[in-house]
């Protein structure tokens, strides 16, 4: 049996942290304050039901997002990130940023083309 390798680099670490497009914009909803499972699927979008559990029970593994369930009818749960995922707000945030400077850098390159800028 081989031993788990240990050597990921940082850039890795980060990544196997938001390893799906789902987990930052889950991440980003987040960071406005705990959420119940409906209120995530409704903000985040296209998602389905099945892929936002899998991401979340992923992130609670992963110490990103704490569940807390209520015994009572109708069962209540909600999502709140850790101090580990508030961390990540700074990663979010530059890429936002990076984003943002991307789509002006194409809209630049489209009128250099002569074409039409997307939106």
């Amino acid at each position: 049996m081989r031993k788990k390798d240990n050597s990921k680099n940082s850039i890795e670490i980060t990544l196997s942290m938001l390893d799906t497009k789902w987990k930052p914009l889950i991440i980003k909803e987040l960071l406005t304050g705990t959420k119940r499972f409906g209120e995530l699927k409704e903000s985040v979008g296209t998602i389905t039901q099945k892929v936002l559990t899998t991401n979340l029970r992923q992130m609670v593994e992963k110490g990103l997002v704490e569940r807390k369930e209520y015994k009572q009818k109708p069962p209540k749960v909600e999502y709140t990130l850790t101090d580990i995922g508030y961390s990540l707000a700074m990663v979010l945030d530059s890429m936002a940023e990076w984003g943002s400077a991307y789509k002006e850098f194409q809209k630049i390159l489209e009128k250099r083309e002569g074409k039409n800028p997307s939106k």
